[in-house]
């Protein structure tokens, strides 16, 4: 499986501390999680979402990881979670804090809330032992559409 995820340079890219830092939809702060996307588009409307870019970005790279296609993964439909959507973020959240802290896999496939579910985002566990059986690219520059950011 390949997956993408932009973040900025500045700060390293795949290991989980900024998720470890300020949480996210699917862990609580204190627990490293990388979060991906089934898309490089995906990954580009996660960061319009999530990133408060008011402008073209300059710092913007991206990563593509390679999950090994034997990888136990776990997936979550829309169905599986009630809450997964709510703003409060307290389902999602003790669901993915359970599978880090369980260690069940080092994949957590979730439905991703900007495309209603029909696409998905993909959370890496660093702390899992199959972890290291995964690789992620160099980190390459993100060419922006500057129409993005036109008022």
């Amino acid at each position: 499986m390949r997956v993408f995820r932009i973040a900025d340079r500045r700060f390293p890219i795949f290991d989980g501390s900024g998720a470890r830092l300020v949480g996210g939809r699917w862990n609580s702060p204190g627990r490293p999680v990388i979060y991906a996307a089934q898309t490089f588009s995906g990954a580009v409307l996660e960061m319009l979402v999530h990133g408060n870019l008011n402008r073209l970005p300059r710092t913007q790279a991206y990563i593509e990881i390679e999950v090994p296609t034997d990888s136990a993964i776990e997936q979550l439909g829309v169905a599986d979670i009630s809450g997964w959507r709510d703003e409060d973020q307290i389902a999602s959240r003790k669901y993915g804090d359970r599978w880090l802290e369980e260690r069940r896999t080092a994949v957590l496939v979730v439905p991703a809330i900007v495309t209603m579910g029909m696409e998905h985002n993909i959370l890496l566990n660093p702390a899992h032992s199959d972890f290291a059986r995964i690789t992620a690219s160099e980190p390459k520059d993100v060419i922006w559409d500057s129409r993005l950011f036109q008022k």
